[in-house]
This record gives C-alpha cells, structure tokens and sequence, in this order.
C-alpha cells in the first residue's frame, strides 16, 4: 500500500469515526509521512502533507509548518490544505499559525498559495489584524481578481463571527 492509499485509507476511517482502526494505521505509517516530509522530491512533500489531514495527524502541526515554509508551492499549497481541514474543527490551529498565514497571503509569490492562505484564515477566530489585511487584499487593484473576491468573502464571515461572539 502506498503513502497516498494509506491516507484515503485513513480519511474513510475518520469520517466512519473508526478512531482504533485510525489509531493503528497513523501508527504504521508515522515514519513514513515524517520521511516523505523531507523528500527532495516535492512531489513527495505534497502528498506527506495531505497525508497530515487525511490521517487528522494533530501530533503532525509542526511539521505542516516546515510545509507552509517549504519552497515548493505545491508542497505549501498542500501543507495549506491540510491545515485548513484540521483547523475546521480546532480554530487554535490557525491562531497557531496566524503571523505565517498572513504573511503567505499577502506576499506569497504564487497566487494559488495566497488565496489557499486567505481560506485557512476562515477557520480561526475573527481577529482585528487579521480582518484588516483581508480588507487590503480585497481592496487592492494590484491583487489577483479571485484573490482579492477570496478575501472579501472570508472577511465578511469573520466580521460576522465577531458580532456573533
């Protein structure tokens, strides 16, 4: 079975709330996504880091946070996508993040990982800075059109978390 296998695996588990079953399978294959997290192909890094979310590998944050500073943006954007799954449930894991997710969305040299950063913000608490660089990237003429539309939607919902609260 491959690394991508086992996380498909792993993800039926989860969403069938199998937590034993789960339990066993992240304990098979820890080593192995910790290795593939350091692949030079990144390739391999992007799959390691999807892997993190499939396997809801909360233990694995830290790793997902050499992803999110990887030089690949396809190895970011996945390590992006696996934090955003995680943090659905858990808004700490983007708290625990937030200066990095700001500073990928907005000034991440690709477009994809800018946007990908602006939707994990959703799932954190709605902060004031926070609020305030997605006004900037909505409001900015330079920023990509699905970019700055990203972070006006994301922005009009944290607002409304605040006033919720």
């Amino acid at each position: 079975m491959t690394l991508s296998e086992a996380a498909a695996r792993a993800d039926a588990l989860a969403q069938a709330g199998d937590e034993r079953e789960l339990a066993v399978l992240r304990a098979q294959w820890d080593e192995e996504i910790e290795s593939d997290a350091r692949n030079p192909d990144y390739r391999v890094r992007a799959q390691a880091y999807r892997a993190i979310a499939q396997f809801r590998f909360r233990q694995k944050l830290e790793l997902l946070r050499r992803g999110l500073e990887d030089e690949s943006p396809a190895a970011r954007g996945s390590a992006l996508i696996a934090l955003e799954g995680l943090s659905r449930t858990h808004p700490g894991d983007v708290n625990a993040f937030r200066p990095l997710l700001h500073e990928l969305a907005a000034r991440d040299p690709n477009v994809a990982v800018r946007r990908l950063a602006v939707v994990c913000l959703k799932n954190g608490t709605p902060q004031r800075d926070t609020i305030q660089l997605l006004e900037g990237i909505a409001e900015s003429e330079e920023a990509d059109p699905e970019l700055r539309k990203t972070a006006r939607v994301v922005q009009s919902a944290l607002k409304k978390k605040a006033i919720a609260k």
